[in-house]
């Protein structure tokens, strides 16, 4: 039997409360029904831990015109999409490819750009590029629109190639340090922190400088500087801004890890689980924080149920780091749930087909819950 709604349930079901308090914020409905639906999808969007299933008696257009206006409305404001629009119109001019629809689109876009944009760098380069093609071919006009805007900007992409040299810089100290090699990362604390408040920048930018930051957070375990930004960014993406799913899921992340440090589990877990609402190419290494607390809580069955679901993409990723984590991890929910033989049956098959690639990354971790498992069994 069909699933009333079942299409429908399944997109919202993947929406974030981010995006539905955006979409709240847009949205001008005159009716009544249609707004009532999206208010819904924001309750659900919210409370992670319970479902109000959708009132099958509204017309079933409804929903559908709700559901394209939803992908629609978070298209436009995704910067991703707009990265994907920018390395779309590149390719096609380097290949003398673009036709002339899509050049008018471009030629609206750089016309009515408002600085900075998210993907300010990769957009300068792109006017750049379109510069030569449109000057060969002697369009004068074309060509003194595109000019007038590469040298209205053009302090701001030097500025904005010269912090990305200097954010390379920070994190050969950031992440050298976080790895084990040594080194001290702290000085850059202040200065990343500038780049990160400074609303003149790129969006792309000041995330980059974020995420050092919260590597610089794990290095000296000082996680207190992250809530204020944390804070600031959450309401910067209600506002539709600095918006992707990805870059969503990543700081529903960095959350789980902040509130995790301060003990606040319960706020750590919830964030968790909006982490794993939808999969990206970060999925495993939110399943396995999210599974890192769910232990802490003794909540064992729970963890168990988490892995077993991302089975299937542990299997297909090919970033080891995460895979070989994601391994220890289910061995342990395993071993948490008194199954010891399934998990050293488990840890037994991977080190067969992956030795290699485990005395690589993280074989510490892996040996760990492995040798558990066998202890467990009285067989070490």
């Amino acid at each position: 039997m069909r699933t009333p709604l079942k299409k429908f349930t399944e997109f919202t079901n993947e929406l974030l409360p981010n995006e539905t308090e955006y979409l709240l914020s847009v949205q001008n409905f005159q009716d009544e029904e249609r707004l009532d639906i999206l208010r819904l999808v924001d309750f659900n969007a919210h409370h992670i831990d319970q479902f109000t299933p959708y009132d099958t008696t509204i017309d079933k257009r409804k929903y559908n015109h709700l559901q394209n206006w939803i992908a629609a409305r978070l298209q436009a404001i995704d910067v991703d999409e707009q990265l994907k629009q920018i390395l779309s119109w590149e390719e096609k001019i380097l290949t003398d490819s673009i036709d002339a629809e899509e050049e008018k689109r471009l030629l609206n876009t750089i016309k009515n750009y408002r600085h900075p944009g998210f993907n300010f760098s990769r957009f300068y380069e792109l006017a750049e590029s379109y510069r030569h093609f449109l000057l060969i071919r002697l369009r004068y006009e074309d060509h003194q629109l595109v000019d007038d805007f590469l040298q209205t900007y053009r302090t701001a992409y030097l500025e904005a190639r010269q912090i990305k040299g200097k954010l390379h810089e920070a994190s050969l100290a950031i992440v050298g340090q976080y790895s084990g090699k040594g080194g001290e990362s702290k000085h850059w604390e202040q200065w990343l922190s500038d780049v990160f408040y400074d609303e003149t920048l790129e969006g792309h930018i000041r995330y980059l400088a974020l995420v050092r930051l919260v590597f610089i957070c794990h290095n000296y375990r000082k996680y207190d500087l992250l809530r204020p930004k944390f804070d600031y960014l959450d309401k910067k993406l209600a506002q539709g801004l600095y918006y992707s799913k990805r870059l969503l899921l990543n700081y529903y992340n960095n959350r789980l890890m902040l509130h995790s440090h301060f003990r606040e589990y319960d706020r750590a877990v919830y964030y968790g689980y909006l982490s794993v609402r939808a999969k990206t190419h970060d999925y495993l290494l939110y399943v396995n924080n999210l599974c890192a607390v769910l232990l802490r809580l003794n909540r064992n069955d729970e963890a168990l149920q988490l892995m077993k679901k991302a089975l299937p993409e542990a299997k297909k990723t090919q970033n080891f780091h995460n895979r070989i984590g994601f391994v220890a991890f289910y061995m342990k929910t395993l071993n948490k749930n008194g199954l010891f033989k399934n998990a050293a049956q488990y840890g037994e098959a991977f080190l067969r087909g992956y030795r290699k690639e485990i005395l690589q990354y993280r074989w510490h971790l892996f040996f760990s819950v492995y040798f558990e498992s066998l202890f467990q069994q009285g067989r070490t």
